[in-house]
């Protein structure tokens, strides 16, 4: 998986993007077209961190509900980006056929690190764009998207 820079508020262990469009806004920008696609072309580390950011935003959208407010979907949306979850090479990550495993302790560390405020940035991200409307109701139609499953995979 690549380490990437972001645009980010939050800390962690990624550099600072210096460009504005930044993966982030790739996973986002192409996550509605991809949900269709059974199988993905990979072609390099950029690829796989593209496939974990379109699984993760499934997931958030599948965590959220039509009557759920901004405020509830940002506490439930950071608790989902903060919790345990399973790096490559983990028995519990489900797509470890795909993505190498880290080489020692202080890379696994790093990681999980680094997922943890992509996680966190990818949520936010997500949110703004979800109650663009408004902060009564997230977008029907991006809910709609998080009933897709991408690859057939889940995080």
């Amino acid at each position: 998986m690549a380490v990437l820079p972001l645009k980010t508020q939050f800390k962690g262990p990624a550099i600072p993007a210096m460009e504005e469009y930044d993966i982030i806004d790739e996973i986002l920008d192409l996550f509605r077209a991809n949900t269709f696609f059974k199988n993905f072309e990979i072609k390099g580390a950029s690829d796989r961190t593209l496939i974990y950011g379109i699984l993760f935003v499934s997931q958030c959208l599948n965590a959220l509900s039509p009557i759920t407010n901004y405020n509830n979907a940002v506490r439930i949306l950071t608790n989902l980006a903060l919790d345990d979850f399973a790096i490559p090479g983990d028995i519990g990550f489900p797509l470890n056929a795909l993505y190498l495993s880290p080489a020692n302790k202080n890379d696994a560390m790093f990681l999980r690190q680094y997922l943890a405020q992509f996680r966190q940035e990818l949520a936010n991200r997500l949110l703004q764009r979800l109650y663009q409307q408004g902060p009564d109701q997230p977008s029907k139609f991006w809910l709609a998207f998080g009933r897709k499953k991408f690859m057939n995979k889940s995080l």
